[in-house]
């Protein structure tokens, strides 16, 4: 009879390990990153949902969201290196010429459909024709917000100031000013208007969508000396972020759900702005350069910048094409 060698315990532990360290895959640690956001915006919860439906997972990124009060804010962070990343206003493009070692990596959005004016519920105003010397709040100067009234103003023929912007901060802060009635009007987000009409405290009067068609409202922006030793990251994290805004268009009741929860906000209200949202959204992030003339104009209307800079102080079409 043939006697098979017997085991120990110890030398069938050791076989299991030595099978467990061939075939297991080695792990590899996702690259963290923080990713600052301005001011705030249904959009920006799109970060988060990302995160909750495995979309930066798969690219091997692990995504912190910063909340930053706005523009110049999120440009410091950026320059002091406490983000990677940040969302921000198509006028942001201009602080890169001021030094800021961050530039647009690529588009986010287009025309402002996500941009409300927004006036008390017994406001006498009842559309643009009623804004002339009106005061309207924005959120500081320099701001998307604030260029939007300009560019309002400019185009009925009262010329840039014939509205009168004042810049307020915060959206609640807003609110409270014009309930105080030191504001006729206030420059808010769609999903902000839709919660305030359900509480009765404002309503809205005019959509900025159709103020301007070639615009890149928001912009993705990256430090340059990540571009620079690290492309490979920052190419990932674009196909991260545009693979969750496809997510988000496939899945719009959760789209909802998630940027209602994380705003605090109704999920009706946020039903009313989620279209507006989707049809702002660049899905590939290409830089049109009709809007790229028009930003260069609003830099200097701003008082950001003296004169229009050369576009590759604005962007870099390294990850992106530019449309033709």
């Amino acid at each position: 009879m043939f006697n098979r060698p017997r085991r120990t315990t110890a030398g069938r532990f050791a076989i299991a390990i030595g099978l467990i360290t061939l075939f297991a895959a080695p792990a590899v640690a996702a690259d963290k990153v923080r990713a600052g956001t301005s001011g705030l915006a249904l959009l920006w919860t799109f970060i988060d949902s990302g995160t909750k439906a495995g979309i930066w997972q798969k690219y091997g990124i692990e995504v912190e969201r910063v909340a930053l009060a706005g523009d110049a804010v999120m440009q410091q962070a950026l320059t002091s290196g406490d983000i990677q990343f940040g969302f921000g206003s198509g006028p942001g493009m201009g602080y890169h010429s001021k030094g800021v070692p961050a530039i647009g990596v690529a588009a986010v959005a287009g025309p402002p459909y996500s941009f409300m004016i927004t006036v008390v519920p017994k406001s006498p105003i009842r559309s643009a024709d009623d804004l002339k010397g009106r005061r309207i709040g924005v959120t500081t100067a320099g701001s998307m917000t604030q260029w939007l009234v300009r560019e309002l103003s400019r185009q009925k023929g009262w010329g840039p100031n014939g509205i009168i912007d004042l810049p307020m901060g915060a959206p609640r802060t807003q609110l409270v000013a014009m309930k105080a009635g030191e504001l006729d009007g206030t420059v808010t987000t769609v999903e902000t208007t839709a919660t305030y009409e359900e509480q009765n405290e404002a309503r809205g009067v005019l959509e900025l969508g159709e103020l301007v068609k070639d615009f890149h409202t928001h912009v993705l922006f990256a430090r340059t000396e990540l571009i620079d030793k690290n492309p490979d990251l920052v190419a990932r994290f674009l196909k991260g972020w545009f693979a969750t805004v496809a997510y988000m268009k496939a899945n719009k009741t959760f789209a909802i759900k998630e940027s209602a929860a994380a705003m605090k906000y109704s999920e009706s209200s946020i039903t009313k702005a989620m279209d507006a949202q989707f049809e702002m959204l660049s899905d590939d992030g290409r830089w049109n350069p009709k809007a790229i003339d028009k930003i260069s104009s609003s830099l200097v209307e701003l008082g950001i910048l003296e004169k229009e800079p050369p576009r590759d102080k604005l962007y870099t079409d390294r990850f992106v094409p530019v449309t033709p």
